[in-house]
């Protein structure tokens, strides 16, 4: 199969995402193989390939919003069946039997693994996930508009839910990518008055499409303060930005896995009358089951632009220059008009529990 790999970590202009070819990747026992249709484009995507996270995995494939359908799994997979549409997310494995896990937290799991980091992900032809990790899908979303629910809505979802906002209360968000335009959709949904502080002309247009009460650059002040704030671009220096923008008791969830440093606070005028910061760590399977459930009964929809998968490269650069708003999502164009585009298929479709007992060729999944 094709897929991409980080060979060296930088600049992705300077071309250290590659394409390369690999083996099919064999699912574990307890892992479902997904042939993967398509892929959103993260900002997590990009820290990982530019080496503002550290390397996990050597030449990882990187994507974790995948959207595919189930091609063959491993002998202790229960529920699922060849040509299921699946979700494959950022967290992929945890140990299930730590402190935080046990008391519903595991997402701060220490020996949690993550898709696109830890393991290869969905720039791909192929990726694995563990069946337990697997997402099921709305039926009314196609592949597309799904793509970035699994990361940028999630964790949009989980942002918002540690941001605290009360009921009909007032939010600002700060960048307005992919997750924020998400997350806004829900607040939106919700009852809360939405205020977008963005750099983007584009992105400000948007907001103010999907209902936003007022869209301004982002340095300036909301028209009122805010009881709850959010932000999601990466960029330290907007933390007391967004601190004195909110009211007395008010809290800043800080969204996104890496952050620019953070420049000293004033107490007075941004920590005092009780004011919070708080960190978003990834997210739980409970966060996206409850998401993915509100996705469906609002509506929500990322704005999306279409690259083909052969383009990953391009795309990624793009969302660095922020030369789109909403969320990038790659098609897996590799398989149109390859020689074994069905071939392989169906041979990892024999890998199903009626294909081992028949001796198929993965009997030995």
């Amino acid at each position: 199969m094709r897929a991409w790999s980080v060979v060296a970590p930088g600049p992705v202009e300077a071309g250290g995402l590659r394409p390369v070819d690999r083996p099919v990747p064999v699912p574990g026992e307890d892992e479902v193989l997904v042939r993967v249709l398509a892929c959103g484009v993260c900002r997590t995507d990009l820290h990982v390939t530019e080496g503002d996270l550290p390397v996990h995995r050597p030449g990882v494939t990187p994507g974790h919003e995948v959207v595919g359908v189930v091609a063959g799994f491993g002998t202790a997979v229960r529920g699922f069946a060849a040509g299921d549409r699946v979700g494959v997310a950022w967290l992929r494995r945890t140990d299930g039997s730590c402190a935080y896990c046990v008391r519903g937290a595991e997402n701060l799991c220490p020996a949690s693994r993550y898709t696109g980091w830890d393991a290869d992900g969905g720039y791909a032809e192929y990726t694995t996930v563990p069946a337990a990790f697997a997402h099921r899908l709305p039926a009314g979303l196609d592949d597309v508009a799904a793509a970035p629910l699994l990361c940028a809505g999630i964790i949009g979802y989980r942002a918002l839910k540690r941001a605290s906002l009360p009921p009909g209360g007032r939010l600002g968000l700060y960048g307005f990518g992919g997750s924020a335009h998400l997350c806004a959709q829900v607040a939106l949904a919700e009852g809360a008055r939405v205020h977008v502080l963005t750099r983007g002309a584009a992105a400000r247009r948007l907001a103010l499409e999907l209902g936003a009460a007022s869209a301004r650059d982002v340095l300036q002040l909301p028209p009122e303060p805010l009881d709850s704030a959010i932000l999601f671009a990466p960029a330290g220096e907007l933390v007391p930005v967004a601190l004195r923008a909110l009211d007395r008791g008010g809290v800043l969830s800080i969204a996104g896995i890496h952050l620019t440093d953070i420049p000293p606070l004033r107490y007075a005028s941004e920590l005092f009358y009780e004011k919070e910061v708080r960190s978003v760590t990834s997210n739980t399977r409970e966060d996206a089951r409850e998401f993915l459930a509100l996705a469906a009964r609002y509506g929500v929809r990322a704005t999306t632009h279409t690259y083909p998968m052969a383009r990953a490269a391009q795309a990624l650069a793009d969302l660095k220059a922020g030369r789109f708003h909403g969320a990038a999502v790659l098609v897996n164009d590799w398989w149109t008009g390859r020689p074994g585009a069905t071939g392989p298929h169906r041979a990892y479709v024999s890998g199903t529990r009626a294909g081992r007992r028949a001796g198929g060729p993965s009997a030995g999944w």
